[in-house]
Order: structure tokens, then sequence, then C-alpha cells
């Protein structure tokens, strides 16, 4: 039955305008974001059928294009609505950083990280910068490498710092292997980049480590 023909209150767009969002399971608000479904399957069975065929929301929405172009019901065009929909949240999280509390803490930061970083592939070094009342300025992803690790400048983050005026920076990675315990080259870095700041009067508040489960602060483990 083509969910047209379901009762209006059971209908997944009309009951998410009239109860909210938050009252819609995964199948249905993928039903919303897919628009329809495919020969056989309502857009909320498909959902259904997609939810348990990759496990669970996160690892669905975290698949690789290769994956999703041979599943039989993505393919491109829900693949491309996955990753806006993805991108979207980022920039939302990055958004209200922007414009809330001074991120004075570690953990005022740890959502955004997590929302930006967690589920990539590849590693991402990235920097937000923050003015004298710690608020931020900016969130810049710097450098990009392998699951193996990446390169970073100290030269080029301490330009962008100058570029963007900050007072005080955040430094942050993802550890594409879930795994957030850091490593003895993490510890390193963050000192040198430490010193190269301090040269130009920019303190380093924390350097911050995306997991699968966990956000690990190395000010909070005493390398800062």
């Amino acid at each position: 039955m083509s969910i047209r023909d379901w009762p209006e209150q059971e209908r997944p767009r009309e009951k998410l305008l009239a109860e909210g969002a938050a009252h819609l399971t995964d199948a249905e608000l993928l039903a919303v974001l897919f628009g329809t479904g495919c020969r056989g399957l309502s857009a909320v069975d498909l959902g259904g059928r997609l939810l348990r065929e990759f496990g669970c929301l996160r690892e669905l929405m975290s698949a690789d294009r290769e994956r999703c172009q041979t599943t039989a019901g993505l393919g491109p065009r829900r693949y491309g609505l996955m990753q806006a929909a993805l991108e979207l949240s980022r920039r939302h999280y990055q958004q209200e950083a922007a414009t809330g509390p001074a991120l004075e803490s570690p953990a005022a930061t740890r959502a955004l990280l997590v929302a930006r970083l967690r589920d990539r592939p590849y590693e991402i070094f990235c920097c937000l910068f923050l003015d004298n009342r710690h608020r931020l300025i900016a969130f810049d992803e710097l450098f990009r490498g392998t699951i193996d690790g990446a390169s970073v400048h100290p030269r080029e983050v301490v330009r962008q710092a100058l570029h963007r005026n900050a007072a005080a920076v955040i430094l942050a990675h993802n550890h594409p292997s879930g795994i957030a315990e850091p490593s003895q080259a993490d510890e390193l870095i963050t000192l040198r980049l430490r010193d190269a700041l301090a040269l130009v009067d920019i303190r380093v508040l924390d350097h911050l480590i995306v997991g699968d489960t966990r956000c690990v602060s190395l000010a909070e483990r005493g390398v800062l």
C-alpha cells in the first residue's frame, strides 16, 4: 500500500509536522528524507529494510559511496541526500557553537567535534580559533590524511591563527580506527604547536581526539 493511502496521522511527513521529528522512528525519518520508496516497498518499508541491512542508522548514514550505489533502493540520489543531511547537521552544530556560550572547557566542544569528525574514513586535523573570550571565530579543517595519520605543519597552523586574529586555539583530530587513545606522536605535535603558537602569544587550550564512542582531552591528561 502506498503511503498516500495511509491514514493521514500515520504518514511520516504529516506526523512530523503534527508531533515533531523526535516522534518519528528512524525508518520514518528516512522516508521523509527519501520522499519515495522503490518497487514493492513504501518509503518507510525501504528505510526499515536498509536499517536492517546496514545494522543501524549510523552505519547506513556513514556508508561509503560505492556500497550505497550498489545497494538496491539506494543509488546516487539517495546517497547524495544522506550526505547532504549529514553536512547540514555538521554545519548546524558549528554555527550553534559560534553563537553559543564560550568554549572554556573540553566538554563544551565535544558535541561539535563528534558531529564534525566521527565516522570520517580518513584522519582530519582541525583547529577551533577563539577570541579572547573563548568564543568561536572559525572551525578550520587544515590537514587531511589517511587512516594512518596526517602531516601537521606548525607554520601553517600559526599562519591561519594569525589570519583569524585568534587569541586561543583548540586543536582536534579524529582517529578513524575508532580508538581515541592518544599516541606519542599526538602528544609531540601538541607540544610543538603549543610552543610555536606561544611565540605569537596565542594559547593552546586543548587538543581533543575523537574516536568511536568518546572524545579524549589531552589537557585533562596533563599534556598541556
